[in-house]
């Protein structure tokens, strides 16, 4: 007999399982054609694509040269999407995402009108490279656009065309002149995303396939009302009462406040993750089943995205950080000690 929570195609409509199926097949299209121009990084690849299908946005970090920048704007290549890069500096302005009033002549007369000249925020994917440079009210421009799809300029409301996805970048070695970003606006990304270092053999091809005249051209896989649909899609993708149940205590195990949170949690943990996060567990598990063309949700899609969902969302303290027990290392033992139960 069959196990009622096993991937199946019997809980879904036909087109729904024709449509993963080619969801499947266009993800690894999409991988072929970033391997183009990246070499490695097929999870960070990954994590990219759960959370464009997932309707999230991504915070990649890691140090300089890892291609971090390179990455977002071939992602942006292949597909058709209008695509824009805002270098954050310490000196940039809420108008200079958002956009501005100016005063233009109207043709008739002579007359003089205010005309809204739209700011780089106004694509479909926007790359915010070293977001943490820019001061507090210029992330809060960001911010709205992020969570309202929608900015606010002298008291006028724009909205911001769907599909839209920000990726932002972060350098966590160097600090100096910038602004950490707030909690509040860590929470609205979906995934924070190391970038690590590449292997010994990756790191040669790059030395080889990227230092002479040859310039990869990337093929555009799909528009913005396919992204779109796919998105619709992965939000039908059916889940198990099961997977809502871990992704609900794992996320209170996080706070240290709650009776569900293991003693060690509140003797390392300042802060836990709020409601959002089971939220996007439960997306982050959907997208990585479509993506891998499976029909149902399972206990090792939410197992995958724990940590690039928890990672940001669970501060440590003092005592964690002088045992070396950082917000990764959190989430892993969590994961550990459930399996265990």
């Amino acid at each position: 007999m069959e196990n009622a929570d096993s991937p199946t195609s019997s809980q879904l409509p036909p087109d729904d399982v024709a449509a993963i199926e080619e969801l499947g097949r266009t993800y690894q299209a999409l991988k072929a054609e970033l391997g183009k121009a990246i070499i490695g990084q097929e999870k960070v690849i990954e994590q990219l694509a759960i959370c464009l299908f997932a309707k999230g946005h991504a915070l990649l970090m890691g140090v300089p040269g890892l291609a971090k920048t390179l990455l977002v704007s071939s992602v942006a290549k292949t597909f058709d999407l209008s695509f824009n890069r805002i270098q954050f500096t310490p000196d940039l302005m809420p108008a200079d995402i958002t956009g501005t009033d100016i005063i233009q002549e109207n043709g008739l007369g002579g007359r003089r009108e205010f005309e809204f000249v739209r700011g780089p925020v106004f694509a479909n994917i926007v790359l915010a490279d070293e977001i943490n440079r820019a001061p507090a009210k210029t992330q809060s421009a960001m911010l709205e656009a992020m969570q309202e799809l929608k900015v606010t300029v002298l008291g006028r409301t724009y909205d911001l065309q769907p599909p839209f996805f920000v990726l932002a970048t972060q350098n966590p070695v160097e600090q100096e002149g910038t602004y950490p970003l707030p909690e509040a606006q860590l929470d609205r990304f979906m995934f924070l995303i190391e970038v690590g270092y590449p292997s010994a053999e990756e790191e040669k091809r790059i030395a080889r396939e990227t230092t002479g005249t040859a310039r990869a051209i990337l093929n555009h896989l799909m528009d913005g009302e396919k992204v779109k649909a796919y998105q619709q899609l992965v939000r039908r993708m059916p889940v198990p009462e099961h997977i809502y149940d871990y992704a609900v205590s794992i996320v209170r195990k996080t706070r240290p406040g709650t009776p569900e949170a293991p003693p060690w949690i509140k003797d390392y943990v300042s802060w836990g993750a709020g409601p959002r996060a089971v939220q996007y567990l439960v997306l982050g598990a959907k997208a990585r089943a479509a993506i891998r063309g499976s029909f149902m949700a399972g206990l090792e899609d939410v197992e995958a995205v724990a940590i690039a969902v928890l990672g940001h969302r669970v501060l440590t303290n003092f005592s964690a950080e002088s045992q070396g027990m950082t917000s990764k290392k959190v989430v892993e033992r969590l994961i550990a000690e459930m399996r265990e139960d």
